[in-house]
């Protein structure tokens, strides 16, 4: 483990609870009204006059949302500005970044951009991965983005949040205009913390901007663009459900272990990740619901079109929506007051008085590897490549039953393995594999190992399932690393889990 990161001391991972904060939370600089136009009017002639106005310089810490997704407009500009200006070495500071943003990978190389702390998929991880980003990338959890914001570990000097509708004085919600996107719930604490905040909009309403999911008393300028995101790139191959005949019957067998296991029952909750086959999980579970009469308390989200279907159909009380994957949902949250927002705060932040997670009954979660002791990678492939995000799983590990249904071999390579590439999650939270051979369970869950030791289920030990995909697939080589750290792992409390070393050429 490094001592330090980009400068920064660094706090190893200390095990699930160890780790005891002091001090007080962050806060930014005292803003006066009398720096404010009296009328509301905080409108900027375009992007580039609010960065600069914001006071854009080398160095900074640029932050931003991934609620469009893959269809995100706006930071390639953000960074198209700051490259004309002559800025450097700036952190950029998203909750996720998408194939979308590779045209960011020549800022990387010139040095406008230093390096990125936030979740990358695809180009970017890839370009971290070789080893070229100049800094070392730091990858958080949804919630251990928040607790680095709000604890001060992480210090946003210009925020920039884009908004489906705004109002001049910066309001703003994501579930109305032609670019709507649905929740801005990952852009909170940037609009509370950040020491300035541009809010982008393509739909500039009068005062107010009704409802608001941005307080503009927490921003300092709003921008109106022609076009602020692209909707429909919301979905992506990773939100749609899958089509894949081995992974339905995964998200079937899942169902029926969670049948056995007594845990769909009346006034149950649930959470289903956003890959195709967690989200399958929740059309079965609406079978065995529908069937047996069962209503749900609450369904946790990335909301979806199937999550929606089944709060219209009166099967669930409440949608608590922490993400929006598609566009019924989008509409759903508009229209139907049962669709209810949430954030990273309420969700997941571990460093508050509680968090929605741990009320959860049941989470559907997806992996690139797991281990013999059930500890779980998604950051990174077992050619040791860093390709993916941290997103809520790991937050979504402190839910009650934890289960992961994954292949037991991609592209011949196998899932379950000695040790995985890159610990992402500890062991001791994950509860339950789900392979198409067979079902494993965590040893230390006894409870589920005698509810469900007479349902017919194919249950194995891990081992056997790790023995079953050598024997198809023999043990491939294992890659070969540097020792340079190009990315740090933190866990959920901003501690250091593990690193990623770049692959030997």
């Amino acid at each position: 483990m490094p001592d330090y990161i980009n400068g920064q001391k660094a706090t190893p991972y200390k095990g699930v609870g160890k780790f005891m904060p002091q001090g007080r939370k962050f806060a930014q600089k005292i803003a006066s009204n009398s720096n404010f136009p009296p009328d509301g009017n905080k409108l900027a002639n375009n992007l580039k006059d609010a960065l600069v106005k914001a006071g854009l310089k080398d160095g900074m810490t640029i932050s931003s949302h991934h609620h469009f997704r893959n269809g995100d407009l706006i930071m390639n500009q953000v960074f198209d500005i700051a490259k004309g200006l002559g800025i450097k070495d700036l952190r950029w500071f998203p909750s996720a970044s998408f194939p979308c943003h590779e045209h960011l990978v020549q800022y990387l190389e010139d040095g406008t951009i230093h390096h990125i702390e936030g979740s990358m998929n695809g180009p970017l991880g890839k370009f971290a991965s070789d080893g070229k980003m100049k800094g070392m990338a730091v990858l958080r959890s949804h919630g251990g983005r928040y607790q680095a914001v709000q604890d001060g570990e992480v210090e946003i000097d210009i925020a920039v949040i884009v908004a489906g509708t705004a109002d001049a004085f910066g309001n703003a919600n994501g579930v109305d205009g032609d670019s709507a996107s649905g929740l801005l719930g990952f852009a909170l604490a940037d609009s509370q913390y950040a020491e300035k905040v541009i809010v982008v909009t393509d739909n500039l309403v009068p005062f107010p901007c009704i409802p608001w999911q941005i307080q503009g008393n927490n921003v300092d300028f709003t921008v109106k663009v022609e076009k602020a995101g692209i909707p429909e790139k919301i979905i992506s191959g990773t939100t749609k459900i899958t089509k894949s005949p081995d992974r339905l019957l995964l998200a079937e067998m899942t169902a029926q272990f969670c049948d056995a296991a007594g845990i769909i029952k009346d006034g149950f909750s649930f959470q289903t990740g956003a890959g195709g086959t967690s989200l399958a999980v929740s059309k079965y579970f609406g079978d065995i619901m529908k069937e047996r009469n069962i209503k749900a308390r609450f369904a946790r989200g990335g909301s979806n079109k199937y999550l929606v279907q089944m709060l219209e159909d009166g099967m669930i009380d409440y949608i608590l929506d922490g993400q929006t994957f598609d566009l019924e949902g989008v509409r759903s949250m508009r229209e139907n007051p049962n669709h209810v927002w949430t954030s990273p705060f309420t969700s997941y932040n571990y460093h508050g008085k509680g968090n929605f997670a741990g009320m959860v009954d049941v989470v559907i979660l997806g992996a690139t590897e797991v281990d013999v002791n059930f500890n779980g990678n998604v950051c990174t492939h077992s050619d040791g490549l860093l390709l993916h995000g941290i997103g809520g799983w790991q937050n979504c590990l402190f839910s009650k039953t934890v289960i992961l249904p994954i292949p037991l071999f991609r592209n011949r390579i196998p899932v379950v393995v000695d040790n995985v590439t890159t610990i992402v999650g500890p062991g001791e939270l994950i509860d339950v594999i789900v392979t198409e051979r067979g079902i494993a369970i965590n040893p230390l869950r006894k409870d589920l190992i005698e509810a469900t030791k007479n349902a017919g289920l194919p249950i194995k030990t891990i081992q056997e399932l790790k023995a079953e995909a050598e024997q198809i697939c023999g043990v491939p080589e294992k890659p070969i690393f540097t020792d340079e750290i190009i990315a740090a792992i933190k866990w959920v409390d901003g501690t250091v889990i593990d690193v990623v070393r770049k692959v030997k050429a």
